[in-house]
């Protein structure tokens, strides 16, 4: 096995890969999957350098085993100011940075699509986390709260920069001030979550979803998805000549050439 194919060693979360398709549970059921006070962090920056490097990989599936999916920070360290919460602002400042806003940094970079299978409640900075896929099916269990403010913090991970792209200033803006939770349907009306199934049913759709794009042609699904990235902050100019020349790289793979071929087989019939 190739180094780039390796798996990476994860203390609080397991990984799988099946047809593609890489699956990252959270599995810190005990404190609900909370990003702080536990190796959550270290386990999503490994698993998110791993997708790159990892050619057999086109879908990164993250969610959470037990009832939760991220209840974000650990209150109680909050409470005792303990923890990643202890310390002056400058020490508090710092273990930010260099912990839980690495997360947002280093799932911007994932070349593969993202799918959040919210299981349960993502609260805070759990929230956060799944406004960083790039698609979100959740269980008529899951809760969505954006409820730093509640606590008397703000959204320290990058939230308020997420879900207003996502959804749009003014809804983003109620949901931030108001720290109200709301559950599975709303947060679908909202266009926070695609889809929202039974539970027993979420990792069956999330599989089916993930199955058909990882069964798309890998280097060109890891290019549209930078793409699509880079369209949200790019001039139309310059963008189609990055497309001008994804294209050409695109022509120039074998894949391209399978999956004409593919095509014309099929219309053939």
């Amino acid at each position: 096995m190739s180094q780039s194919n390796s798996r990476p060693h994860l203390t609080d979360a397991d990984l799988t890969l099946e047809g593609r398709v890489a699956t990252l549970t959270f599995d810190r059921h005990d404190v609900r999957n909370a990003l702080t006070g536990t190796a959550l962090v270290d386990d999503i920056l490994a698993v998110a350098e791993w997708v790159n490097a990892c050619d057999d990989v086109s879908v990164l599936v993250m969610t959470g085993a037990g009832s939760a999916f991220s209840a974000g920070g650990n209150v109680k360290d909050m409470a005792s100011r303990g923890g990643d919460f202890a310390g002056d602002v400058a020490e508090v400042s710092a273990r930010y940075r260099r912990g839980i806003q690495r997360i947002p940094l280093a799932l911007a970079e994932v070349e593969v699509p993202i799918i959040a299978a919210v299981n349960g409640p993502a609260i805070g900075a759990g929230f956060d986390l799944a406004n960083m896929a790039d698609i979100r099916i959740a269980s008529a269990r899951a809760k969505f709260g954006e409820t730093f403010l509640n606590l008397g913090i703000i959204p320290g991970d990058g939230g308020a920069w997420f879900m207003q792209r996502l959804i749009g200033y003014q809804r983003a803006f109620e949901l931030t001030l108001s720290g109200r939770v709301i559950d599975a349907e709303e947060a679908r009306e909202y266009g926070i979550v695609l889809e929202v199934t039974e539970p027993e049913a979420l990792m069956e759709r999330v599989g089916e979803l993930a199955g058909r794009i990882a069964a798309q042609p890998p280097k060109a699904t890891r290019l549209t998805k930078r793409l699509m990235k880079m369209g949200q902050r790019t001039e139309l100019k310059d963008f189609l000549d990055l497309c001008a020349v994804f294209q050409g790289m695109c022509h120039n793979e074998p894949e391209h050439l399978e999956a004409v071929n593919a095509m014309l087989e099929k219309m053939a019939k």
